[in-house]
């Protein structure tokens, strides 16, 4: 594994969920008529700052991602629910890390070389505080220190959509590191791909 990975695992709720949400403080029946109307309604609700019925629905990803851009997907803490692989309860044995696709092949090798020398100390140093008498638990929690920042984890990932439209807006942005935008910008591809939520993604202007 030498890039980060996104999975779409799951969905839940559409753009007529979301009408039917904004419609429950007066008749959440839907007819013919209220169908019609819920691309006026999405559209208004996202202009007009009325976000609330976006949380009624949620998406759901498998992500396999480095140190760096794991921590920017755990500052969004509010409507995302993330559990993430542990090298503090398991020893890692996948030995996986990133390379960074816009550098030179030459930085590149140097880079593989110096994350499997960062690996292989991870794993006999782990072995090496085991056998000096330190528990496992302790050894494993501690042997990570020698683990690499582009070691990569495996990340459960849910966010309520409208938790969603503000990833994009601050991730799939120009600004942001290089990694976290296109995990964004697959994030968001994958979404389209479904045509769940096509009024609501045009509405906020994707």
């Amino acid at each position: 594994m030498n890039c980060n990975t996104v999975e779409l695992i799951g969905i839940y709720g559409s753009d007529q969920t979301i009408a039917q949400s904004a419609w429950t403080s007066t008749n959440r029946e839907l007819t013919n008529e209220k169908i019609s109307r819920i691309e006026k309604l999405i559209n208004m609700l996202a202009k007009e700052g009325h976000h609330t019925p976006f949380e009624k629905s949620s998406l759901h990803f498998l992500c396999t991602v480095d140190v760096a851009t794991q921590i920017q997907i755990l500052k969004h803490r509010i409507g995302v629910s993330v559990n993430s692989e542990s090298a503090r309860y398991k020893e890692l044995k996948d030995d996986k890390f990133y390379i960074p696709v816009d550098w030179t092949e030459e930085e590149k090798n140097k880079h593989v070389i110096f994350c499997e020398f960062c690996i292989k100390e991870y794993h006999e140093t782990l072995n090496r505080l085991i056998s000096q008498g330190i528990s496992r638990n302790r050894a494993k929690e501690s042997a990570r220190f020698k683990l690499p920042y582009a070691s990569q984890y495996v990340l459960d990932i849910m966010f309520n959509f409208r938790s969603f439209i503000h990833f994009q807006k601050l991730r799939n942005d120009e600004h942001s590191q290089l990694e976290i935008r296109e995990l964004a910008e697959t994030m968001l591809s994958l979404v389209k791909e479904k045509h769940c939520f096509d009024i609501s993604l045009n509405a906020f202007g994707y």
